[in-house]
């Protein structure tokens, strides 16, 4: 550094301090000279305690404001003792950019408590479900069952309602009674009820061929569906035998969240015979009810809410605008995000296994479900040991993350699903807003090989901070992927920002932490009054529910040079 560099960075430095009203007091010129400490900004304890480290460490043991008022009061001698201009310009710079940057780690301190109490604030607004609460239900004579909404490759969902439900009288229905012997029997219904009102459940009847008769056995083998089930979905004998888990391993359970579905019963029963079981799914019934059945005599039953359809099917009816397809997309990012906090990846993630329900003119609310493949045992969190090739990795295997699809098993071989729900959620993206999805057809993209290039871009009307997030998702380096909450972070400041989204700096925390707490008391005053949409209004508190300032602060930098991603080749 030459020395005349140096002085102008004094100067420079200098004049930011006469700003600060540093070296106004004479007071404090005069304490100087009596080898008194000059301070830069508000006196505070050091960052390490004094006790903390032996004093063979005393380097460490000084804080960045030590080390500042000690460089200071270094270029003050110096400045007495006739020494060079450059040795005292460059002490001078240094201890007062040095005590800048602590008033800065202040700033940022003072407005992460901030971010913390609006956190806490907004926390104690925990999700409550829509559904009364019932004590019964533990057995299936509890309950009323109808028509068969759908079915998959291990499972049949069927509508229900309990028992004392009143019906109506223009309605037909399927009623399963069990004799006292323990013989089912098929009662024709006569009445029937189609709303969510009459059958406001859903009834998922396990398909059980290897898993064995016993219920132990049974929990075992199915104990991943009970990740997102209620405390009280099972009951306290059958509860204490989950707790062993599958292969000797403890199955997390996930706390309640609104775009994540809730089991609020699990129990074992005999297979029935229910109404379609002979035409659509007769090799998995037990041999009392098909001669060519496989299935064993009991099997796990889950109760949970019903919702009218698919993410699949409601696109395949509707044309979601683009503010509604962004905040669709900004629901499926909040479940994933709240999977991971939790130590859960779902890992089949697809349009099929997303639910939707109506609740108000806006947007339909979203909600994860179908965790039969996920990972969510105690002692692995999000990474899977990969030692041989009977390892299962997931369930649909279009829409696997790249680092799963191409992992080759070995020892000591791991798979990270850390952001692997989140590629997916950016693959899903493609259909809700109306195009192919670029993984699934005859032309499609291998997430194996695929080179992000070969990605086809949205169209230029959807706003640019949403097609960022997308082209951020199915990055192929999971390092250079960001997480569901930077992402989900993205969508919320694009939303809800506006103009001053233009004026946020990822370095003027303070500016960021006014803009939080206008947001906040925005969100009061929605969940106040009936006007405004309330999935926006849900959006916003969750969003202020999981706020960290150094994950916004990485939000805001990618929508500040968003642009340039957006413009260049390849994201």
């Amino acid at each position: 550094m030459s020395v005349k560099h140096a002085l102008s960075r004094g100067l420079e430095l200098g004049r930011s301090l006469f700003k600060l009203g540093v070296l106004k007091p004479a007071s404090r010129v005069a304490a100087k000279f009596r080898g008194e400490r000059l301070w830069v900004g508000q006196p505070s304890r050091g960052v390490w305690p004094q006790t903390f480290l032996p004093a063979r460490y005393r380097y460490y043991r000084t804080s960045v404001r030590d080390l500042a008022a000690q460089l200071q009061s270094g270029s003050f001698r110096r400045i007495l003792g006739g020494a060079s201009p450059r040795n005292r310009a460059f002490f001078l710079a240094f201890g007062v950019g040095l005590g800048l940057i602590e008033q800065q780690l202040d700033d940022d301190r003072r407005n992460a408590a901030t971010c913390q109490e609006i956190q806490a604030l907004f926390r104690k607004k925990t999700f409550q479900s829509p559904l009364k609460q019932f004590a019964s239900g533990y057995k299936l004579e509890d309950y009323v069952i109808g028509a068969m909404l759908g079915k998959g490759c291990n499972a049949a969902v069927y509508e229900a309602a309990v028992r004392f439900t009143p019906l109506r009288e223009s309605s037909r229905c399927s009623l399963v009674d069990l004799k006292q012997n323990g013989e089912e029997k098929n009662v024709s219904a006569l009445r029937s009820l189609s709303s969510t009102a009459c059958y406001p459940l859903a009834l998922k009847m396990m398909w059980n061929i290897g898993a064995g008769s016993s219920s132990e056995a049974i929990l075992k083998a199915m104990c991943h569906e009970l990740v997102p089930a209620d405390p009280r979905a099972l009951q306290k004998e059958k509860g204490e035998v989950v707790l062993s888990g599958c292969f000797g391993r403890v199955t997390k359970r996930v706390t309640a969240h609104p775009n994540v579905i809730r089991v609020y019963r699990a129990f074992t029963a005999n297979v029935p015979l229910l109404p379609g079981a002979e035409e659509d799914y007769p090799a998995v019934l037990p041999p009392r009810h098909s001669p060519a059945g496989m299935g064993n005599n009991r099997t796990l039953f889950l109760v949970m809410k019903k919702y009218p359809c698919t993410l699949r099917q409601y696109l395949g009816m509707c044309a979601p605008d683009h503010r509604q397809a962004s905040m669709m997309l900004l629901q499926l990012l909040e479940a994933v995000d709240h999977l991971c906090r939790q130590g859960v990846a779902h890992r089949d993630l697809k349009s099929d296994n997303v639910l939707l329900e109506f609740e108000s003119a806006g947007c339909p609310r979203l909600v994860l479900t179908d965790f039969g493949c996920c990972l969510a045992e105690e002692n692995l969190g999000l990474t899977l040991p990969f030692t041989n090739e009977y390892v299962n990795k997931g369930g649909n295997t279009c829409l696997m993350a790249p680092e799963v699809a191409t992992a080759t098993s070995g020892p000591g071989v791991e798979i990270d699903y850390s952001r692997a729900d989140a590629w997916a959620v950016g693959a899903v993206a493609y259909e809700i807003f109306g195009q192919t999805n670029p993984f699934y057809g005859p032309a499609r993209l291998e997430s194996c090989s695929y080179q992000e290039w070969q990605l086809p871009r949205l169209p230029a009307s959807i706003p640019d901070h949403t097609r960022l997030v997308v082209r951020l998702l199915l990055r192929r380096n999971p390092e250079k992927r960001p997480s569901a909450r930077v992402t989900a972070n993205i969508l919320h400041l694009g939303l809800w920002g506006g103009k001053a989204l233009a004026d946020l700096d990822p370095f003027n925390t303070g500016r960021m932490a006014d803009w939080l707490l206008c947001q906040s008391a925005v969100a009061l005053l929605k969940g106040c009054g009936p006007t405004g949409s309330f999935m926006e209004a849900e959006l916003q508190r969750g969003f202020l529910a999981n706020l960290d300032l150094e994950e916004l602060r990485v939000a805001v930098n990618y929508l500040i040079y968003g642009r340039e991603l957006l413009q260049s080749t390849i994201v």
